[in-house]
């Protein structure tokens, strides 16, 4: 699945699950490792779980697995690495902390759900 397709696939998996404030940026001018991101936040580390679990049932039905997956709900930020679309989803406290909105500053914004 090309990566945009599967870049907006991923914000509608989420906004459909309560995912807050997901945010989609074109990072393919600014980076090497990736043509998208997408971050969004979770209130407690259940929904951090369950978010991620549904995008690993749903994009596996379309024959898509991630090619890694770091953290854990209790560490506040999980990253799955999906090729060119990489998926940060993070507890309120840790995304501000992090701030990558700010680091990829010069990234384009592409859809913003709040």
């Amino acid at each position: 699945m090309e990566g945009a397709i599967l870049a907006r696939r991923i914000v509608d998996l989420l906004a459909d699950r309560q995912a807050e404030d997901i945010l989609l940026l074109d990072i393919g001018k600014v980076t090497l490792f990736a043509d998208y991101f997408v971050i969004a936040s979770a209130e407690t580390t259940r929904q951090m779980r369950a978010l991620c679990d549904a995008l690993d049932s749903e994009l596996a039905k379309d024959g898509i697995t991630p090619y890694g997956r770091e953290g854990e709900p209790d560490s506040g930020w999980i990253l799955l690495d999906l090729g060119d679309v990489i998926v940060h989803i993070f507890a309120p406290d840790e995304r501000n902390f992090y701030d990558l909105e700010g680091l990829y500053r010069a990234a384009t914004p592409v859809v913003r759900i709040q």
